[in-house]
């Protein structure tokens, strides 16, 4: 049996970067991750792009994990254009005019190199035991502390545990806590597409009549194109070959950036929403997907996980540093009070969105054109989303 002073159960961006942050606690952590060494020191490219915030940004920066990616990597976002059905009409969000600056709304990075630029500012970590290619057969936690059997016999200890094992969370379920899961029926096809015309660093998501679909803008003449279907049209069209596939995606954004060509090969991902009930109970904690899963719609999941990570890790290392309980109900208590404070607002926003969006009732229709309209005469609401999106 061997004893640490926290187990996170999960190494994915979440869990890394809640070590990370720990880095100079003086805390023993053990990270468990099913995946091999290998697959986390270079993950596969596993084709999504991820739009994050100036607090992301400055939080991979605090965290040493920023320097790591290669520039080709990085692509600014410098709006977002939301367009419904056959309107021409656009509901516009940008930095101009707001008090938050006038750069970029965000920054566009692939996930699997955030991934790898995470495991190598982790490794080697002082007071971190990296364990891979290892699963979970057992965890239990209480106020006395908790215990997590792995599945080649092994025993670990703790005074706190901490679940980052995804929105489907195994280790959720053996702790008791509930979860509402939202399996939506529908799937999301990503791959990256070279195009005619210039994005102009503008992200644009167009929900027409049947389909959704986004091009993220990445570095040249190259988007990220984000289809959602019903799954059994995703998987046909994900079949398709790329020349196929270029001229279906073409059709489908009607020509807007021309004539399109796929660069890679496409990846799907059936949609599914969590909320956990709670995001802590005695001596366990959830971060990341395991305590929010978020619809992709928004593209805010990671940035809410990675806010997660680090509230809840400068919480504990504030602890430690005054020799108190680092998995006090107190402490605890107050991670899951202004972590939900932070999610439930856009979870919500979220909901609404998919639900108005994806209807396809005359009534859902026409909704739909009047609610963008009247957002674009509201300065202040496109502002303040704004706001929100470079903040978060």
């Amino acid at each position: 049996m061997t004893a640490y002073d926290v187990i996170v159960v999960g190494g994915g961006p979440a869990g890394l970067g809640f070590a990370r942050a720990l880095a100079n606690s003086g805390l023993r952590l053990a990270v468990v991750e099913r995946s091999l060494r290998a697959a986390l020191a270079d993950p596969a490219d596993d084709g999504r792009e991820i739009a994050l915030t100036h607090h992301s940004v400055a939080t991979l920066r605090k965290l040493g994990a920023w320097d790591a990616l290669h520039a080709d990597e990085i692509a600014p976002l410098r709006a977002a254009h939301v367009f419904n059905g056959g309107s021409p009409f656009a509901l516009s969000f940008d930095t101009g005019g707001s008090k938050a600056g006038a750069g970029p709304l965000g920054t566009m990075v692939p996930n699997h190199a955030i991934r790898r630029a995470l495991f190598a500012a982790t490794e080697g970590q002082d007071g971190l035991d990296l364990m891979t290619g290892v699963g979970v057969t057992g965890a239990r936690a209480n106020r006395a502390g908790a215990t997590v059997t792995l599945d080649d016999g092994r025993v670990l200890t703790a005074r706190l545990l901490v679940a980052a094992d995804s929105r489907f969370s195994a280790i959720r379920d053996q702790l008791g806590i509930a979860a509402r899961i939202n399996r939506i029926g529908k799937s999301m096809m990503v791959c990256r597409v070279m195009h005619e015309a210039d994005h102009d660093g503008i992200a644009t998501e167009w929900f027409d009549h049947g389909q959704t679909i986004a091009m993220l803008p990445l570095s040249g003449p190259r988007s990220s194109a984000v289809l959602t279907l019903p799954c059994a049209e995703i998987d046909r069209l994900a079949a398709l070959d790329a020349d196929a596939l270029g001229a279906e995606l073409t059709r489908r954004f009607s020509g807007r950036l021309g004539a399109m060509r796929v660069l890679d090969r496409a990846h799907v991902y059936p949609l599914a929403t969590t909320w956990s009930h709670h995001f802590a109970a005695d001596g366990a904690a959830l971060i990341g997907d395991a305590a929010v899963g978020m619809h992709p719609v928004t593209a805010h999941g990671f940035n809410l996980g990675l806010a997660g990570a680090t509230r809840l890790a400068d919480l504990i290392a504030a602890a430690a540093a005054k020799r108190r309980d680092i998995a006090s109900p107190l402490l605890l208590r107050r991670y899951e009070t202004a972590h939900r404070l932070q999610c439930r607002p856009l979870y919500d926003a979220t909901a609404m969105i998919v639900g108005l969006y994806t209807a396809e009732s005359p009534a859902a229709r026409a909704a739909r054109h009047v609610t963008l309209r009247a957002a674009a005469r509201l300065p202040f609401l496109r502002q303040s989303v704004s706001r929100l999106l470079m903040q978060s």
